[in-house]
């Protein structure tokens, strides 16, 4: 399974009201709704069993209107359940089904279809679903929005809501507020609408923003091809899990995902629970509708209306030409642009930022590195140590094994301020066997010592790892006591695990 945790675009100029608006929208939708559609669900499944089985067994009774294109729907797309129910042997399915049995009049069955359609009828009309899901063969106008809203539980919620953030986010500060709130609720609609093109005969009810969503997803490729998106991958057999963390670009990753929900919408059809030919039409929506905002100038003229409504964000004018030679692909122009800036402000993130982006795209891995590492020393100054921590991980994860001694430290520190304890005992450790005949090289020791011992309760490390700091060769007699002791703890900690050791043979 495959799982984004974020992309390098995860900043914008102000706010993203709107994005966060809509998460809160279907947020409340769906703790409004949620429990009342568990409650009903089974009653409505219940009296449209029922319908079926009534149906299948006797055939000659009438069907009124509005269960006739359901029965029919149904038996057309199930030929073999609906044979199944037909057979006049089959086991009892529940307590009416027996009651049933027992009838022999025709009139009974009548009454008793007559009364289930009045229950079919209620049940539809007045649920949650009835009233404000997508049903493909009876579309209500209400519901091209509505069904937008509404979501069946947490991780249909969650994952939806989560892909809205990461591409909703560089995508309202991009287009607008307006036109963003626009795109996305029409996505959502003409995305329902080529499910019900694809599927036109279907009475299973359709909720989700998935299409909308997926509609953000296609637009996020058109408008930001090249980024880099983590992504991580869990596999494994039974209760044995691997985790594993890398980056791809967009223009690889998601068309992968179109095709899959190509082949899954082409092989599955109404036979699967997701709306796959909805995700497809949404996301070639986002496409064509991203490529026209830009081409049509629309997007410059929204981004020139932010950036003079917000004073406070000035774009230097040499990042924002290198940004646009990046955008069109020169890279060696982008580098030059960038030069007199870095020469002007050489403390600038911005810049550096992007001259990390332009050699990546060059394939230059050492000047890449160097770009890295200063990237990590400004998010440190700048107080940002989880833009920091994930910083240094695509530096490590590219092969980036430089890092300066100090900048290091600072690194473990956040590792253990992030109480993720063996991480920055392995980071400390790494810092002190590259720079033994550093000053940070000896910190490092003195505090993976102090972890090992406080925090994960493993003397036997602590005590490696003071005994290396007492020989080290950087002198430490302002921290020879904090040795001492430290030797001395991890001593007694040691002698202390060995007793129940030897009493419990």
């Amino acid at each position: 399974m495959f799982l984004p945790l974020g992309h390098e675009n995860m900043q914008s100029r102000r706010w993203p009201i709107v994005t966060i608006g809509l998460i809160a929208l279907n947020v409340l939708a769906f703790l409004g709704t949620h429990w009342t559609m568990e409650q009903q669900d089974p009653q409505v499944a219940a009296v449209r069993a029922h319908v079926l089985m009534l149906a299948a067994m006797h055939p000659e009774v009438t069907l009124p209107a509005n269960v006739k294109d359901f029965v029919e729907t149904y038996k057309q797309k199930h030929p073999g359940i609906w044979k199944q129910v037909s057979n006049p042997n089959r086991e009892v399915e529940d307590a009416w089904d027996a009651k049933m049995r027992l009838m022999e009049e025709p009139q009974q069955f009548q009454r008793e279809m007559d009364s289930l359609a009045l229950q079919f009828q209620n049940e539809t009309e007045e649920s949650v679903v009835g009233k404000y899901a997508f049903t493909p063969a009876h579309p209500q106008a209400m519901s091209f929005l509505s069904a937008n809203f509404l979501h069946a539980g947490w991780l249909h919620l969650i994952g939806n809501m989560w892909f809205l953030w990461l591409a909703g986010l560089i995508l309202e500060d991009t287009w607008g507020r307006a036109v963003y709130i626009i795109f996305y609720l029409v996505a959502g609609a003409f995305a329902l609408e080529v499910h019900a093109f694809a599927n036109p005969e279907s009475m299973v009810p359709t909720i989700g923003a998935s299409g909308a969503v997926a509609a953000l997803m296609g637009a996020f490729l058109v408008r930001f091809p090249k980024t880099k998106v983590q992504m991580l991958w869990l596999g494994g057999l039974l209760r044995f899990y691997r985790a594993k963390k890398f980056t791809a670009y967009a223009y690889w990753l998601l068309p992968i995902w179109l095709l899959m929900e190509v082949f899954s919408g082409a092989l599955f059809g109404q036979g699967s629970s997701v709306a796959h030919w909805a995700h497809v039409g949404g996301f070639v929506f986002g496409m064509c509708i991203a490529l026209g905002l830009r081409y049509s100038g629309l997007e410059q003229h929204t981004t020139n209306a932010i950036e003079s409504a917000d004073s406070s964000w000035k774009a230097d004018p040499g990042i924002e030409q290198a940004a646009e030679f990046m955008d069109q692909g020169k890279l060696d122009d982008a580098l030059s642009a960038l030069q007199s800036t870095i020469a002007a402000k050489p403390d600038s993130l911005d810049a550096y930022t992007l001259l990390q982006q332009i050699y990546w795209r060059k394939n230059n891995l050492p000047a890449y590195h160097d770009a890295m590492v200063k990237v990590c020393q400004l998010q440190i100054k700048a107080q940002e140590p989880e833009l920091a921590w994930s910083s240094y991980g695509e530096y490590t994860n590219s092969g980036g094994d430089a890092m300066p001694a100090a900048t290091l430290l600072e690194l473990c520190r956040i590792a253990e301020n992030r109480q993720e304890f063996s991480t920055a005992v392995a980071e400390y450790e790494k810092l002190a066997a590259k720079y033994p005949s550093e000053r940070p090289g000896l910190l490092a020791l003195i505090a993976a010592g102090r972890i090992s011992l406080k925090k994960l309760n493993r003397p036997s490390d602590a005590l490696k790892f003071y005994k290396s700091a007492a020989s080290s060769s950087v002198p430490h007699l302002d921290w020879d006591v904090n040795i001492q002791n430290g030797i001395q703890e991890a001593t007694k900690a040691l002698s202390g695990d060995a007793v129940p050791q030897l009493q419990s043979r």
